[in-house]
């Protein structure tokens, strides 16, 4: 399991790609959570391009609605058409498929039932799982199961990378419901673990959402933001030594 952020983005054309075009995606792909606006001198500089490039490059993107321009600033945003095909390939199913084969191998090397899950509003909601050797952790599919923002470690893992302002958003002066003796509701004991969790790069947590399980997750980015997380879980007699020779695998 790894938990670290992809390498960035190769910014060379690759051999026979349209330059115009690559350059486009090179410019949506610049918008993340962290940089959420650009203006056009700042894409040029960015780049290496001349201002006209940059410039015909954010009218054209805009004029499609990938982009959308605030007139009094003259900075660009994301537009709707990007989130619509955002949503439509979390929908066709991609998503599960790409994952599959990390989750069987892990599976393989483990024994363990595999997560991978993603944000859904307070939750983690697994899109993806393989079932462990000793059978599943729970009477109902995993897949579709939501897991709450503030109980164990498949959530931790990813909202513990959240920027520290969202992050107090969601946590602070929300009820946080308790579903075992080691579920942890206060929001500043939340915040410590959320610091350890970022200092070591994972999270292992036992028995704070089901009795009994233990589980260690790390967080799954796309580029430098965290966008969901990959969890290994089983009965905590299965972790003898912790989640240290899970982080191996």
């Amino acid at each position: 399991m790894a938990g670290r952020p992809v390498e960035p983005v190769d910014r060379r054309t690759p051999a026979g790609a349209l330059q115009t075009v690559d350059r486009a995606l090179l410019v949506l792909l610049a918008f993340e959570r962290t940089r959420p606006d650009w203006g056009v001198t700042e894409i040029a500089a960015e780049f290496g391009w001349d201002t006209s490039v940059a410039q015909r490059l954010l009218s054209t993107l805009a004029g499609r609605g990938f982009l959308v321009s605030d007139p009094a600033t003259r900075r660009y945003r994301i537009g709707p058409a990007a989130l619509r095909l955002g949503r439509l390939w979390e929908r066709s199913g991609s998503l599960e498929l790409l994952a599959e084969p990390v989750l069987q191998e892990l599976r393989a090397a483990t024994g363990d039932t595999v997560l991978f899950c993603l944000p859904d509003s307070f939750h983690m909601r697994c899109v993806a799982a393989v079932e462990g050797e000793e059978g599943p952790l729970r009477y109902y599919p995993l897949v579709g199961e939501l897991y709450p923002a503030h109980a164990g470690a498949t959530s931790k893992s990813f909202y513990a990378f959240l920027p520290d302002e969202q992050r107090h958003r969601l946590f602070r002066g929300r009820p946080m419901a308790r579903f075992t003796e080691r579920t942890v509701t206060d929001p500043d004991q939340l915040e410590r673990e959320f610091r350890t969790v970022r200092a070591q790069g994972y999270a292992w947590t036992v028995g704070e959402y089901d009795a009994g399980i233990g589980t260690v997750a790390m967080p799954v980015f796309l580029g430098s933001e965290p966008y969901g997380s990959l969890s290994l879980g089983a009965a905590k007699e299965r972790f003898p030594e912790g989640p240290e020779d899970r982080l191996e695998v």
